[in-house]
């Protein structure tokens, strides 16, 4: 084999060997002049589609750091009372006024035909303080007459007395008629004053003017104030929650009596339902109230709904917290902040309940774009 091919060697053509060199040596630095420009426009392509990019992202503002939040109340009531009947159970949707318990009113029955039966006797009683009055008034006429005649018989009995026509012990006597008379004047005069006082000053004062029939008018109010408020109802729509602690024969104390809340029916409401989205400040630079949003929520991944950027909050959690935490070894870490942004939510693709605390991935659209703000030089 090896003669083979020192044969073919020798008698190849003249100059075959080095016209093959040269092609070879062409076809090798074609290739690198190839791969040269394959870098060079690979990394040129490669700039091109980062910058493109970069120029078409920064509109949308994503988080999965977000939870359905709806209003959500424990139902009780501000008088105390024994619970009667529970109408409504776990789970159960009701609206706005249906009952959810009641307690046992015949406390609260009592006492309201107490107050009525108060406001009944202060309309006589100011009845009776107007007679009083003008029977005062009849008495101090007839008093006054009586002084009158003291003053005459007193002032007769000094002229006689200067005449030496009678003896002084007379004239002392009806010096004693006459105070008697005028002191008597003067309690019925304190007595009608203080019956006009009773009266606001108006002996022709109408009964539901008098200050002690408006007391006992606001007495009877508030006792049907609290016969009413023995019916518990539902505030706002939406659906019953924690209703197995309270059961009938239980003891309700009002929330102002005992500062807290001791039985009472958790409502959830289903209306009144939005998302808290937790944002990175770094995040916040273009979004605005009003921003259109993108809702997917965990339960139901091929379930969409629309929504608007509601509120952004005025600090980050950590502003609010209760213990904020303090820097006190001067060792410091730059951390990013987590701001609250309210989302209000409009309408879905499916017709399913969103319930609190579910998870939730939101995408706001800010409508920032980075090449028109580079063509505008914004």
């Amino acid at each position: 084999m090896s003669a083979m091919r020192t044969d073919t060697v020798d008698y190849a053509a003249p100059g075959m060997g080095t016209r093959v060199r040269d092609w070879a040596g062409a076809v090798w630095a074609d290739k690198a002049r190839l791969r040269r420009i394959g870098m060079i426009w690979g990394l040129a392509l490669i700039a091109s589609v980062a910058l493109a990019f970069w120029l078409t992202t920064g509109r949308y503002v994503s988080s999965d750091d977000s939870y359905v939040h709806a209003a959500k109340l424990m139902v009780s009531t501000d008088v105390s009372g024994l619970v009667k009947d529970v109408n409504v159970h776990e789970g159960q949707s009701v609206r706005t006024g249906d009952v959810l318990f009641r307690l046992d009113p015949q406390p609260f029955e009592i006492a309201l035909a107490n107050s009525k039966a108060t406001l009944a006797q202060t309309a006589l009683d100011v009845d009776g303080t107007k007679a009083q009055y003008r029977a005062m008034l009849g008495q101090i006429g007839a008093q006054q007459a009586q002084v009158n005649l003291a003053q005459i018989t007193y002032n007769r009995y000094l002229s006689l007395v200067r005449q030496n026509a009678i003896a002084p012990s007379q004239l002392d006597q009806a010096r004693g008629t006459l105070q008697s008379a005028q002191a008597t004047l003067t309690s019925l005069q304190q007595q009608a004053r203080q019956s006009l006082a009773q009266l606001n000053g108006n002996p022709d004062l109408p009964v539901e003017q008098a200050p002690a029939y408006q007391k006992a008018r606001a007495a009877v109010d508030e006792a049907q104030r609290q016969l009413d408020h023995a019916v518990v109802r539902a505030p706002f729509d939406g659906i019953v929650a924690a209703v197995d602690s309270l059961q009938p024969g239980t003891l309700v104390i009002s929330a102002m009596s005992a500062f807290s809340t001791t039985s009472a029916v958790g409502l959830v409401a289903s209306k009144n339902i939005w998302i808290d989205a937790n944002l990175k400040e770094t995040d916040l630079t273009y979004v605005r109230k009003g921003n259109p949003v993108s809702i997917t929520v965990d339960t139901y991944p091929s379930c969409t709904w629309n929504g608007t950027v509601d509120a952004i909050s005025a600090g980050s959690d950590s502003t609010f917290s209760a213990l904020p935490a303090e820097n006190a070894s001067g060792n410091w870490v730059k951390v990013v902040q987590r701001i609250p942004v309210r989302i209000k939510i409009g309408d879905g693709s499916c017709n399913v309940p969103l319930r609190a605390g579910m998870s939730t991935v939101i995408s706001i659209d800010t409508g920032h774009r980075r090449w028109y703000r580079m063509l505008n030089g914004a």
